[in-house]
């Protein structure tokens, strides 16, 4: 299975898991926001979009690797 399928899978997981945590990984990484611009597209404080994007990247780098990819 390719990486891009993989990646794909454990980002559909993920948003099944917590849809937030989902839209804060897509801002921040495939977008390129910073916490705060994320926070107000999202209206929610800096503090949850700092805590959800850490908790974003443990789940999926832990997902990749489960999943063979590093």
């Amino acid at each position: 299975q390719s990486n891009i399928v993989s990646l794909d899978e454990a980002l559909r997981d993920l948003e099944q898991l917590s849809v937030r945590q989902s839209k804060v990984l897509e801002l921040r990484y495939f977008s390129g926001l910073s916490l705060e611009e994320t926070a107000e597209a999202l209206n929610v404080s800096v503090g949850t979009v700092r805590r959800d994007w850490s908790l974003a990247r443990a789940w999926l780098f832990r997902e990749l690797s489960r999943r063979g990819m590093r």
